[in-house]
């Protein structure tokens, strides 16, 4: 079971840190992945992390501004972001599955969570 928190109203060049804490998963066997879903788009992988080696990718749109991490002792996967844009605006999902390597933006990830809206506007 996965459950995503940390989302809010943030100003356009401003940070949030989400949050997502995992039950009944042990991160070393799996990837974990944030995918986004804006009002009329279609969800995206936004950043993925490898729970065998700490590898991770990122959509060109956030590369350099977000950050995904774990904290294995916690079960938690993190995304800090930062400068963060209006084009930003999305329910923030975090998802894990097999095998534990991030393969690529269109992998396909069969377990998510509860989502956590994140809005940037001023």
């Amino acid at each position: 079971q996965l459950q995503a928190s940390g989302g809010g109203l943030v100003q356009p060049g401003g940070s949030l840190r989400l949050s997502c804490a995992a039950s009944g998963v042990t991160f070393d066997d799996y990837a974990i992945a944030w995918f986004r879903q804006a009002p009329g788009k279609e969800r995206e992988e936004v950043s993925c992390i490898s729970g065998r080696d700490g590898r991770t990718l990122y959509r060109n749109s956030v590369k350099d501004r977000f950050t995904i991490s774990t904290d294995n002792t916690k079960n938690t996967v993190y995304l800090q972001m930062n400068g963060l844009k209006p084009d930003d605006t999305a329910v923030y999902y975090c998802a894990t599955d097999w095998p534990p390597s991030c393969i690529g933006l269109d992998q396909v990830f069969h377990y998510y969570g509860q989502g956590t809206l994140v809005t940037v506007s001023s």
